[in-house]
């Protein structure tokens, strides 16, 4: 389609206002010119861009998402238009997620998938108190999701509430033995307590279920050198290293729970190749 030249101009004129009223932080102002810069010259990428933004600022996410895309589909050759749009997903992505997913359980409030989602994009944001009450809304609505059991006992790990995590771990992996998740985290959890016996237990189970996994033997070699049983903190720390020893290695030296073994020719050997 032909641009005509006087509505282009008087576009262009919208479309530069709209650009100063927004970085004066006029974000309503800026929006009105920018359609106005839209409605004299639809086909304005830039205008379409300029507003994206806007919206962007106003959490406006779908109108945002909009307007990227329709700048996209006017200029698709635009490494500008692609830029901003990528620009848009990896600031904003995350929030975009998580409005959708209120909006699901504001349609449906019963939807534990959604409430799960929601938890993990929240916690991923830093949000811990609403990420568990999202999660933890989840395994109210589905209690048979050894998922959402294991994710909200990830979150409750991170905050220091390793007895409300054992509970959660050892009803996902009730209802799903399979899990190496579930178990490696119970694990922790149980050592982080001081319950030995059922640590390795755990440690034991996601080493069937996973044998060549470098984090299980790890934790168990860690587990044994806390529990003062070098011979087997060895064997496990050399399956560990056996996976990858430049990562192991570089674990092992910010790791103060190997302290005990300090000294030992074996560990040494081990410790520095």
């Amino acid at each position: 389609m032909t641009r005509d030249k006087d509505q282009a101009a008087l576009s262009d004129q919208h479309n530069a206002r709209g650009i100063e009223l927004a970085d004066r932080g006029w974000l309503d102002e800026a929006a009105k010119e920018f359609q106005k810069a839209i409605e004299l010259d639809p086909g304005s990428a830039a205008a379409h861009d300029n507003l994206a933004s806007v919206y962007a600022d106003q959490k406006r996410w779908r109108e945002a998402l909009a307007m990227h895309l329709a700048a996209l589909q006017l200029d698709p050759e635009s490494a500008t238009a692609h830029f901003n749009l990528a620009g848009f997903l990896a600031a904003h992505g995350p929030e975009v997620a998580a409005t959708e997913y209120r909006e699901v359980l504001a349609l449906d409030p019963e939807y534990p998938d959604a409430q799960l989602n929601l938890g993990l994009t929240l916690a991923d944001q830093g949000d811990v108190d609403e990420a568990l009450d999202a999660l933890g809304a989840a395994v109210g609505q589905d209690p048979s999701d050894a998922l959402a059991r294991t994710e909200l006992a990830s979150l409750l790990m991170e905050e220091g509430d390793h007895r409300a995590a054992i509970q959660h771990l050892k009803e996902a992996v009730r209802l799903e033995p399979g899990s190496f998740d579930a178990w490696l985290d119970l694990g922790t959890c149980y050592a982080q307590k001081g319950f030995y016996a059922e640590a390795e237990r755990a440690y034991s189970r996601a080493a069937e279920i996973s044998p060549d996994d470098l984090l299980v033997h790890y934790s168990l070699a860690a587990l044994h050198a806390q529990w003062d049983r070098p011979a087997e903190a060895l064997a496990a720390l050399r399956r560990a290293l056996t996976a990858d020893p430049s990562k192991v290695r570089s674990w092992l030296r910010a790791d103060p729970v190997f302290g005990r073994l300090a000294g030992n020719a074996e560990f040494e050997a081990l410790a520095n190749g």
